[in-house]
């Protein structure tokens, strides 16, 4: 990405940021579309693989980004009736970013910590593209 050069560049890049930020804002959403880059989930899935959310926050994350058009959800006509979620295909255009956020949390944790072999069993669970 190129950095801007001038005053209103600037500022449209950081609009652009707030306005993503609005969006992902929560501490779990990021997580939670981490979790769905992978495969479509049900809900009891989701709450184990999101470590420490409750099942509440988990209910209102869902919900707003059923309303962000992040996450899909899908009642199925079973017995006992299942819910799945999954990423739209505009959430799934955030899956490049999860990647890029991942890598540069690896770095970050060897550039603070230098624990080389930490950094080499957590790569291979990056999402891949």
């Amino acid at each position: 990405m190129e950095r801007p050069t001038d005053n209103y560049e600037c500022k449209k890049t950081i609009m652009a940021v707030h306005d993503a930020m609005d969006v992902l804002n929560g501490k779990w959403t990021i997580s939670i579309v981490a979790a769905l880059c992978f495969n479509k989930k049900r809900y009891s899935d989701l709450l184990k693989d999101v470590k420490g959310i409750s099942g509440k926050m988990l209910s209102r994350e869902l919900k707003d980004m059923e309303l962000n058009k992040l996450v899909k959800r899908t009642v199925l006509g079973t017995q006992p009736i299942t819910v799945t979620y999954e990423l739209t295909e505009y959430g799934l255009k955030l899956r490049e970013v999860i990647n890029d956020l991942a890598t540069w949390g690896l770095e970050h944790r060897k550039e603070i910590m230098g624990n080389k072999d930490l950094v080499r069993e957590s790569s291979s669970e990056l999402v891949s593209l």
